[in-house]
């Protein structure tokens, strides 16, 4: 399994949010470039860059800021948040990022997404879903920053993709995003059984070493990990497996 750190952007700073609220956010003193380095002297291999004013938005908010990262060229970035429109698409892709993440454009706008896999390749493009389980325990997706519910299920959204060869998908729960309570491993079982030709990659909830070696041991391919690096959490030795320049 890889893992694949995280960094939020809000304002131009390094930030964390309670369960996907705006209002429950911790803004760290680490500055993104400070982080990047960390990431990259612990062994990480790709970075994982969220506008999260961009994702509320609509639009990238963070560009200028993005872009500085993404010409370092020293981790390969795939960054999200805001990307609705081809045209944001093939900017960060000219601009350095090695992989644009997808998200409500993924719900809202399937044959447009679909033309940016078969345009820019499988490999390029990750689509993003967030979810919150309904009574039931159905996955549903939720856009436009985590605020907006829909009536879609996460297995209902990955069929119609399916004809469209995706492969790389970061699925969050929001229930577990930042809260440190562990991941949702039923859902990511589930994820894998459905669909398992995508590269999954599980967000929400990591706060340890035991945390990742479940999720490897499911057989995730990778994982995604914010503010338990960020507080530094989990012992490098436990991370050292996960992180393939380590």
């Amino acid at each position: 399994m890889l893992l694949i750190p995280s960094i939020d952007l809000r304002g131009g700073h390094c930030v964390r949010l309670l369960k996907g609220d705006f209002a429950a956010e911790t803004r760290y003193d680490y500055g993104p470039h400070e982080l990047l380095l960390r990431y990259q002297q612990l062994g990480a291999s790709w970075l994982h860059l969220v506008d999260l004013d961009g994702a509320r938005d609509g639009t990238l908010v963070n560009r200028a800021l993005i872009r500085e990262l993404t010409q370092q060229r020293t981790l390969r970035l795939q960054v999200g948040g805001g990307i609705r429109d081809r045209a944001a698409v093939e900017d960060l892709l000219e601009h350095g990022a090695a992989r644009v993440v997808v998200g409500s454009a993924a719900v809202e706008q399937r044959e447009e997404v679909e033309s940016w896999l078969r345009l820019y390749g499988i490999e390029r493009v990750c689509l993003a879903f967030d979810i919150r389980l309904d009574e039931h325990g159905t996955p549903r997706l939720r856009t436009r920053g985590w605020r907006q519910a829909t009536a879609l299920s996460l297995w209902d959204a990955l069929a119609t993709y399916s004809a469209a060869g995706v492969k790389h998908v970061l699925c969050t729960d929001i229930e577990r995003d930042g809260a440190l309570e562990g991941p949702n491993l039923g859902l990511y079982e589930q994820a894998l059984e459905r669909f398992p030709n995508i590269a999954w990659q599980a967000s929400g909830g990591i706060s340890n070493g035991t945390d990742l070696a479940a999720l490897a041991a499911l057989g995730v391919p990778a994982a995604i990990s914010g503010k338990a690096l960020l507080e530094e959490r989990i012992a490098i030795e436990e991370l050292r497996p996960y992180l393939p320049n380590a």
